[in-house]
């Protein structure tokens, strides 16, 4: 009886040394349904059924995690909060859909590291939010901040810039782009020079990490 619990307790052990855990650097990504709407009050099924390369999903947000002092935080750009420093909960708590589901959260690694990115990072916070996407005018959007914030030891950014791409594969921009930016009278700045979170997920530099946020 002693040698099987002796066998069940390192099987625990192993388990939970082997299970991922944040590191300081790594992107958390939000997706959301293709079809998804603002005004809708729950989750379509496309998030259950979306597989392989992800196209049913949306991507429309990505935020920088640091794990410091016991607690996880967030370092991103959104339209509430500007440039911001925060808890994961406070996060999860502003991406808490209507009907009190969650959007679909992913974690990334940068492959190399992530360099000085945190720390570049919080320079910016304080930071309004940047609506008209543009380049070097003051104001950060998510996918700007990580891109300005992740350089080589030159200061010259690693990832690079494309022109945006917000449509789906049908090549239509998903409801949720034209509803955002209306809200905010502005047009959707398809491909102006930059970056966007359903082009960034997919970069070479990233990969995938088995992490639920919702859990930690």
């Amino acid at each position: 009886m002693k040698k099987v619990l002796i066998f069940f307790t390192a099987l625990i052990i192993t388990a939970c040394a082997e299970r991922p855990a944040i590191k300081s650097g790594d992107l958390l990504f939000v997706g959301l349904p293709m079809d998804f709407s603002l005004d809708t009050t729950s989750m379509s099924s496309g998030i259950v059924a979306a597989t392989g390369d992800g196209s049913d999903i949306n991507y429309i947000h990505t935020a920088i995690l640091e794990s410091a002092n016991d607690t996880i935080w967030i370092i991103d750009a959104t339209i509430k909060r500007g440039v911001a420093r925060y808890p994961l909960q406070d996060f999860l708590k502003d991406f808490t859909l209507r009907d009190g589901s969650y959007p679909l959260f992913e974690v990334y690694r940068f492959k190399n590291g992530p360099k000085d990115l945190v720390e570049n990072a919080k320079k910016a916070i304080g930071e309004p939010y940047d609506v008209y996407f543009l380049p070097d005018n003051g104001a950060r959007y998510c996918t700007e901040l990580v891109r300005d914030s992740y350089l080589d030891e030159n200061g010259v950014p690693i990832l690079p810039a494309a022109p945006m791409n917000f449509k789906g594969p049908d090549g239509e921009f998903p409801v949720y782009w034209q509803q955002l930016f209306a809200s905010i009278n502005s047009t959707i700045p398809q491909d102006t020079l930059g970056t966007n979170p359903q082009d960034m997920i997919k970069s070479p530099l990233l990969r995938k990490v088995d992490i639920d946020v919702t859990n930690l």
